[in-house]
């Protein structure tokens, strides 16, 4: 493999790993936010003692997160330095932005939190919490933000001196609807992963009679939060939908493989592609105009194929396909169980089938929106930033054995990290409230 594709795998490694720790940090920090005032407004010590519980695992993951969200942001200029010259005045504010603001604003509000029961008053205690929370989800804005603009690059103007693109308005950048679309979802999934987690480790101690009801609480308040996020998931997921098909047809095109450019395109429940022939060798159970609609929210609407773009300006399908429709399998399992774990939350013992499945539920969620990124990042090849720069164009002048070194030593690194949080999370998880101290 050449350093193009080198330096793509070890950016996937880095921002899978690290995307291990970034949702749960984003759902939690909301769950512990609303436990903590229900503690405050209520005066009822049960919902302090969850506090302090989740608390726990959520500030193993946040620690934990922190490692590899750093060494992430260095590769921009290790492995991607010609694409940082020529978009860095753009893309680098942006990071500037969610690492001097955003994120110490949520780590120094952590620490006054985390240090601070008993030391400051309870209203006090609990504005740190949202503040957390707000400061987390800021954060991912402005990563969002930044790869909104390569996904749907704004508020820009070319230096042909220079030779790159710079910023000529901030507000186009800050405003750019595809990159809100894209915030709106992911937080949307992070937040339902962060209700699949409680869920799932209720489940765990309600199958084996531990602390009832104590666990019983956190899965009767959780479920239907969970079951709106994912309802509400539903239609961002649309909205974003229909984004691609304005700002990147071929994307759509490719998460469909959909070939032909047609009108009243239907959308096919069974599809197989086949890349190399250009073709579906297998079509069946079309709604004829549907994905029209979908698309645009026309039945009579043109949907553009594939075939109507050069080779060299496609995706490869196959990954962006599969990616896509295993997203949609996973979503539709997630909406039956926050539909089942709703109906079962007032039962003084849920079924035992329902927990036992969402006990194996929780990495679930985790591949759920691994798999959206999938579509979002390779359905946008071969451009990184989508019209405007190619990622052949936007790799650093490195030899390939030296990200081969250093690919590995990522894996490496990171897979104890990965099993580290696992290992910690489970520990703390199946210990329980009286065991433990935040």
């Amino acid at each position: 493999m050449d350093v193009v594709m080198l330096s793509r795998l070890q950016f996937a490694v880095a921002v899978f790993f690290h995307f291990i720790f970034v949702p749960l940090t984003l759902g939690l920090s909301v769950i512990l936010a609303w436990m903590e005032t229900r503690y405050v407004l209520t005066g009822d010590e049960a919902w302090k003692r969850h506090t302090k519980f989740w608390g726990k695992l959520f500030v193993i993951n946040f620690t934990l997160g922190i490692v590899t969200g750093i060494t992430l942001e260095f590769q921009f200029g290790t492995n991607w330095s010609r694409y940082s010259e020529y978009v860095g005045d753009i893309f680098g504010s942006l990071l500037a932005i969610e690492a001097t603001v955003a994120f110490f604003l949520e780590s120094t509000f952590l620490a006054v939190w985390h240090f601070g029961w008993n030391r400051v008053s309870k209203k006090t205690h609990m504005v740190c919490i949202w503040l957390v929370a707000f400061a987390s989800n800021l954060s991912a804005l402005w990563i969002i933000l930044a790869n909104g603009f390569m996904q749907h690059p704004v508020g820009y103007v070319i230096n042909e001196t220079a030779k790159r693109a710079e910023l000529s308005n901030f507000f186009d950048v800050l405003l750019n609807g595809y990159a809100w679309g894209m915030y709106a979802h992911t937080i949307l999934g992070s937040w339902a992963l962060g209700g699949f987690f409680v869920l799932g480790v209720s489940a765990w101690h309600l199958l084996r009679k531990s602390q009832t009801d104590f666990f019983r609480r956190s899965f009767a308040m959780v479920a239907p939060f969970t079951l709106i996020l994912l309802l509400a998931l539903c239609v961002s997921g649309h909205q974003q939908g229909m984004n691609v098909a304005k700002y990147q047809p071929v994307k759509l095109a490719a998460m469909e493989a959909h070939w032909e450019t047609a009108k009243n395109a239907p959308f096919y429940l069974l599809v197989l592609p086949d890349e190399s022939k250009e073709r579906n060798s297998v079509e069946s159970i079309g709604i004829p105009g549907l994905l029209s609609w979908l698309s645009h929210g026309d039945t009579k609407a043109e949907v553009k194929g594939l075939k109507d773009v050069p080779e060299k300006d496609r995706p490869p399908v196959a990954p962006v396909f599969w990616s896509f429709r295993l997203m949609l399998v996973a979503g539709g399992i997630f909406l039956l169980l926050a539909c089942a774990a709703t109906l079962q939350r007032k039962r003084e013992e849920p079924c035992r089938g329902l927990l036992k499945v969402l006990v194996w539920n929780i990495p679930l969620p985790y591949i759920g929106l691994m798999l959206g990124w999938a579509v979002a990042e390779i359905g946008r090849q071969p451009w990184i930033v989508y019209g405007l720069m190619r990622t052949s164009d936007a790799a650093s002048p490195v030899s390939a054995t030296d990200v081969s070194i250093s690919l590995i030593a990522f894996i490496v690194v990171y897979s104890i990290l990965g099993i580290l949080d696992i290992y910690l999370l489970r520990k703390y998880a199946i210990m329980g409230p009286d065991a433990q101290e935040v």
